[in-house]
């Protein structure tokens, strides 16, 4: 008597893959970045959780944040990046542009956040999990 040597698939592991899927699916919804409306979006930048500066997202400009290193902000058609820096390994830098509501650049050793906040613009959503 020979045995099938195919896989198959019991109502276990259908089930299992069913519930991984689900919590794939809930994972990108609770994580997505949301688009803001650069009009109404603005930058907090905090350094050692302090709140410094706050600048709106549609208005152009480069500024500095000064503390153990020197971080050069960039504000420019609705994104924000670290232009430069003179810390270690410089990641912040390398981090490139963020344009979302609720993503944040930071740079460790200078203990800067920078952080979008604001409105969230119209999308072309299909259908809302519940």
């Amino acid at each position: 008597m020979e045995r099938n040597a195919g896989l198959s698939f019991k109502k276990g592991d259908l089930i299992a893959i069913l519930a991984v899927l689900a919590m794939a699916v809930v994972a990108f919804v609770v994580f997505m970045p949301r688009n803001v409306n650069p009009d109404e979006a603005v930058v907090h930048v905090f350094r050692d959780g302090e709140k410094l500066h706050t600048f709106p997202l549609n208005e152009n400009r480069i500024f500095d944040v000064t503390g153990e290193y020197l971080n050069t902000v960039e504000i420019q058609n609705g994104s924000v990046c670290v232009k430069d820096s003179n810390c270690p390994g410089q990641d912040c830098v390398h981090l490139g542009s963020i344009q979302d509501a609720g993503r944040t650049l930071v740079c460790l050793p200078n203990r800067v956040e920078i952080r979008i906040e604001g409105a969230e613009a119209e999308t072309e959503v299909d259908f809302v999990l519940r």
